[in-house]
């Protein structure tokens, strides 16, 4: 070749020249930043791979604090929880000692009564007083809001709830009735009629326990209502008279509960006509099934009737039931509901709504996303002495000085109703809050701990430099440029040739 204007071998020379300067530069900037991808150019997919993982890693370290923060809030509340409940215990023991009236004086009954005050106080002072940053725990600040609420329902307690919107409604749907465990006693008259010198002799018996009684002739059903219902607290068997008979029917409702009646002596009461026992009617517990008739002298081993549990759907769910409470835990809704008799019997829908929840709630994000399903929802019911207990049998504040069941004048077998209620009601909300942290927090920091390394894993296999590979391309790309550098030199030094032709 002759030409001199264009150098086509030094061309070459400087193109692959320029490619290995670029490939060392390459090497060297992934060495010094640790990175194989340091912009959009180098890798556009693996790019937009390693910024979706990198989302998804800073949302799940976010969620894992948000967890270990949730643990630290229930800590705070189970320690004021705890100490509500010692306070009860000992509430407790001060009613039994104040109950024995033949072995205290009034003054001790007086002094328990200023001790009873002062652990009211204490459990109010703890209630408003246990908090977070300031926030208060126990004093229903983290209870949900409702509105209203069916006359149908007696008592609720919603234990979480997530929904989107300002509200939800909770319908309760029953399509089975709860009843008590009773039966019929029919004499056919307003008093028994036994044979001469003879008595009716029974044994009723219940959920609680039983008793003996005995009758004679010419005894007024009245009279022998009266003698059941005087030991009903022992038995948990209550007795009515409906016209020529006695209704006996267990205090509450519930599978679990019952009537049981046993016949010692039938008093050589007539078989004949009306007289003798009759289970009630399956849709009418307030009527005898006429075909059911036992004699009382066929009575010799117990005669058991056993209540039924309320059956019902709460906004579409199928609920376990006992008595006529019906509860559904799922994890966008958990809530508990005590129907009222009339509700509890009636087939059908409770109201246009049982309840609505209009707000609040313990509200944890413990996932990566903000959406729903990554929300946790958890109510916290205030533990003041106002709160405890229930509508029917009364809160714990009754015991203060005073009140209805104080311990110097009041009720005390009430006043041991309502502390029993009310250590079983703080019991359930020190579970429900061990079951959050044990099974809720712990687990979602377990698995999100799990997620954050399988991500970091592939956003560094996609992202980070391999050094060992790296620096083997660095020292080629380093050999690459100097003899490419050599080469350039050789190819500038060609057209010098030519100049031979010029001086021929």
């Amino acid at each position: 070749m002759g030409r001199i204007n264009t150098n086509v071998q030094s061309l070459i020379a400087q193109r692959v020249l320029t490619s290995n300067q670029k490939s060392l530069a390459q090497s060297l900037e992934r060495l010094s930043t640790g990175l194989k991808i340091s912009s959009g150019k180098d890798d556009p997919a693996g790019l937009i791979a390693s910024e979706n993982l990198r989302s998804e890693i800073k949302g799940a370290n976010q969620a894992i604090a948000n967890a270990t923060r949730a643990d630290q809030v229930i800590n705070i509340a189970e320690g004021g929880l705890g100490e509500v409940s010692s306070l009860l215990t000992e509430l407790q023991g001060l009613v039994t000692s104040s109950a024995s009236t033949a072995g205290i004086s009034a003054a001790e009954r007086q002094a328990n009564q200023l001790q009873v005050d002062s652990i009211l106080q204490t459990i109010d002072r703890i209630a408003s007083a246990t908090s977070f940053q300031g926030i208060k725990l126990l004093n229903g600040n983290f209870d949900f809001k409702t509105s209203n609420v069916n006359a149908g329902i007696s008592d609720y307690k919603v234990n979480a709830a997530k929904y989107t919107g300002g509200s939800l409604n909770v319908d309760v749907l029953v399509t089975g009735s709860a009843q008590q465990g009773g039966m019929f006693l029919s004499f056919g008259a307003s008093t028994i009629d036994t044979n001469t010198n003879s008595q009716f002799t029974i044994e009723i018996g219940g959920s609680v326990g039983n008793r003996q009684f005995t009758f004679s002739s010419s005894t007024s059903l009245t009279n022998i209502a009266g003698a059941i219902n005087t030991f009903t607290s022992v038995t948990g068997v209550q007795a009515t008279v409906s016209g020529t008979g006695i209704k006996l029917a267990s205090t509450k409702f519930g599978r679990s509960q019952y009537a049981s009646i046993r016949v010692i002596n039938d008093g050589g009461i007539a078989s004949g006509g009306q007289q003798g026992l009759y289970t009630l009617q399956p849709t009418n517990a307030n009527a005898a099934n006429t075909l059911s008739k036992v004699q009382y002298s066929t009575l010799g081993n117990a005669k058991i009737a056993f209540g039924k549990d309320v059956q019902a759907t709460v906004n579409g769910i199928l609920t376990t039931s006992e008595g006529k409470t019906a509860r559904i835990n799922t994890d966008f809704l958990d809530v508990e509901v005590t129907l009222g008799n009339s509700a509890a019997q009636t087939l059908g829908p409770v109201g246009t709504h049982a309840f609505t929840i209009t707000g609040g709630g313990a509200d944890f994000a413990l996932g990566g996303k903000v959406n729903i399903s990554s929300k946790v929802s958890i109510g916290i019911q205030a533990v003041a002495s106002s709160m405890l207990g229930n509508s029917a049998i009364g809160r714990l504040n009754s015991l203060s000085a005073g009140q209805v069941n104080n311990l110097a004048t009041g009720n005390t077998e009430q006043a041991q109703s309502i502390i029993a209620e009310s250590i079983s009601q703080v019991s359930s909300l020190r579970g429900r809050l061990g079951a959050f942290q044990s099974n809720t927090v712990g687990a979602t920091i377990r698995s999100l701990s799990v997620a954050v390394e399988n991500s970091t894993a592939a956003q560094s296999v996609i992202r980070d430099a391999d050094f060992a590979t790296e620096t083997a391309g660095l020292t080629r790309s380093q050999i690459l440029v100097n003899a490419s550098t050599q080469v350039l030199g050789l190819a500038n030094q060609s057209p010098q040739a030519v100049l031979g032709l010029l001086q021929g």
